[in-house]
């Protein structure tokens, strides 16, 4: 086991590996149980988030305990085959999520700062 900590030290993982994943193409009545019980097998789990309105549902997100766990289980469940739908088991990386927020963000403040300053240009198609 010791040899097992002091190998995991000496490892550099890449930079998007992290304790979150998130995993798309699931069933969409796949339970949390369910989840843990495919989750579960690489390591500890902190939390798992089942989506469950119209544009999450298929979709889920898995924290590990451990970051190790988390690639262990992405390295081995990308492609997993589970009541015949495929999963696609990915890092989850915050500013991809939230870029297209703040794209809709800054084009509404933009519209806003045009509005005030009486900047109407004529559109480009």
């Amino acid at each position: 086991m010791a040899m097992a900590m002091q190998r995991r030290a000496n490892v550099r993982l890449p930079p998007e590996v992290n304790r979150v994943l998130y995993i798309r193409n699931l069933p969409y009545k796949i339970t949390g149980e369910e989840m843990y019980d495919i989750f579960g097998k690489y390591g500890a789990i902190r939390q798992i988030r089942v989506g469950n309105t119209p544009e999450t549902k298929g979709t889920a997100f898995v924290v590990y305990e451990d970051i190790f766990d988390a690639k262990n289980a992405c390295d081995h469940l990308s492609g997993f085959n589970v009541c015949n739908r495929y999963l696609v088991v990915l890092y989850y990386q915050a500013t991809k999520a939230f870029k297209k927020l703040d794209a809709e963000k800054k084009l509404d403040e933009l519209e806003k700062m045009k509005a005030k300053y009486g900047l109407n240009t004529p559109e480009h198609n």
